[in-house]
């Protein structure tokens, strides 16, 4: 983990009200792996004043990227970073996705909305332990997937613009139904009903499964204390989603 100033160098929209700020940061580019998170000061005055989440969307060279949408004061803040303009960058944070090879053979990718965002990171690191993968995204149309980057992909949308008419779930039950796919492991981002959803499903076929959940988390190391998550089993009643997390068995935790 390390504090930086990381100056940016592209701020580019995406999407409707959607971004991906790219800055230099050796450190955090070299040492992120798929599922981490980055935790960036939007403002230097007190207002905001607690740092903003975000996941690791990318890596090349000393570059990182994130992706996110501006719903409020924070995000809208950063979406008018510019080029040159420092920002104060805390990570890489969190534990990532784990992808032993020898305990599953395909990948599945799902991602609900902004939740593809650390799924550029782990396809590449599919790619790099030459383990198959499959992507499946869903968002509200077809101008809110956030697909760059990504291969072997299919779509669900709520509107039926682009893909499947239907939540992504509801995609994921169908290629896992037509595909008999063997040996499978999910890894899944989204919001927390779609996660739920993705849980069920996932238990029901009797498939491992791994979730990145969303949350505030304020520190980004566990000081705050304000990101408990209700856990199923083990012998505690709650984990800290910043650094225990953001990556949970989906089985551990209550979503």
């Amino acid at each position: 983990m390390m504090i930086e100033c990381c100056p940016v160098v592209e701020n580019e929209s995406v999407g409707p009200d959607t971004f991906v700020l790219t800055f230099v940061s050796p450190g955090i580019a070299r040492t992120a792996l798929p599922g981490q998170f980055v935790n960036v000061r939007v403002w230097t005055g007190s207002d905001p004043l607690l740092r903003r989440p975000f996941s690791v969307y990318r890596t090349d060279g000393n570059r990182v990227s994130i992706v996110f949408n501006k719903v409020g004061k924070g995000t809208a803040m950063l979406s008018e970073a510019r080029v040159g303009q420092l920002i104060d960058v805390l990570g890489p944070l969190g534990t990532p996705f784990k992808y032993d090879r020898e305990s599953f053979s395909t990948a599945i990718l799902v991602g609900g909305g902004l939740g593809v965002a650390p799924l550029p990171m782990l396809a590449n690191a599919m790619q790099a332990f030459m383990i198959p993968y499959i992507t499946l995204l869903g968002a509200r149309t077809k101008a809110h997937l956030i697909s760059n980057h990504l291969k072997n992909l299919s779509t669900a949308t709520d509107d039926g613009s682009g893909g499947l008419q239907g939540t992504v779930v509801e995609l994921a039950r169908s290629v896992l139904s037509e595909q008999r796919i063997k040996q499978a492991k999910i890894f899944g981002c989204g919001p927390n009903p779609m996660l739920r959803a993705l849980g069920e499903l996932a238990s029901g076929l009797g498939i491992p499964c791994e979730v990145s959940l969303e949350g505030p988390m304020g520190c980004g190391f566990g000081i705050c204390q304000g990101c408990p998550v209700r856990l199923r089993t083990g012998p505690k009643e709650y984990a800290l989603m910043c650094c225990e997390g953001p990556v949970f068995d989906v089985e551990r935790v209550h979503i």
